[in-house]
């Protein structure tokens, strides 16, 4: 995390060209998704051209699952839900690019969340503490899973385009009776897709970063709902 998966908008060198300039001998290395540049997780790459086709095909065709893990603000009541909500995207007087729920101009936009896990925080104040959360994608628009969260009132810890300033801040300076954490708590923890070649079902996963499951098992420990 931390790194842009290609180079472009201010950034120079991202995940692709790195690995590029690593394997110079390989013929072709392409990006078959994206991840934002704060996200952790799976990210997949062709080897051949054939290879991306098909996969984003079948991408296209929504014949993958795509999932996810966000940490988020609050205790989620709602059970399993589908989030249905429209989005568009625009620019920031500064030209910095967001995406917005835009019933009247935005795409179709489908995320299922859960809740796998909660955890009481009395230090957090109003949210009352926090939410591990499952998302499977539907479609694949741009911020979709932390803008349908923010638009549900349960930002993203560490989101600083969509999330809570205030709770970040005091997440941050560990005054909630946390350690100090000061990232995005978005993980894509698995993909299960075709192989484009032989077309056997691949289930692929990605753990946790080291920063993000100490965070977690220090919740666990401390402050579990039963």
């Amino acid at each position: 995390e931390g790194v842009a998966v290609h180079g472009g908008s201010g950034v120079s060198f991202g995940v692709i060209e790195a690995l590029r300039a690593a394997r110079p001998t390989a013929k072709f290395l392409e990006l078959v998704h994206r991840l934002d540049r704060d996200t952790s997780g799976l990210l997949l790459i062709a080897k051949k051209r054939s290879a991306l086709t098909t996969l984003h095909a079948a991408l296209r065709e929504r014949h993958a699952d795509k999932r996810y893990l966000a940490l988020v603000a609050g205790l989620w009541t709602r059970g399993a839900v589908m989030i249905e909500a429209p989005l568009h995207k625009y620019l920031l007087a500064n030209g910095e690019r967001r995406v917005r729920v835009d019933v009247q101009q935005g795409q179709e936009s489908r995320t299922q969340f859960r809740s796998q896990e909660q955890f009481a925080l009395p230090g957090l104040g109003p949210w009352g503490g926090l939410s591990l959360m499952q998302a499977r994608l539907l479609t694949g628009r741009t911020h979709q899973i932390r803008v349908h969260l923010a638009h549900c009132g349960h930002p993203i810890v560490g989101d600083d385009k969509y999330g809570d300033d205030s709770l970040n801040a005091l997440l941050a300076r560990g005054q909630a009776g946390v350690p100090p954490f000061r990232r995005m708590f978005l993980h894509a923890e698995s993909l299960a897709i075709a192989h484009p070649a032989s077309g056997e079902r691949l289930e692929l996963r990605a753990p946790l970063p080291e920063n993000c499951a100490q965070w977690l098992h220090h919740l666990r420990a401390q402050f579990a709902q039963s």
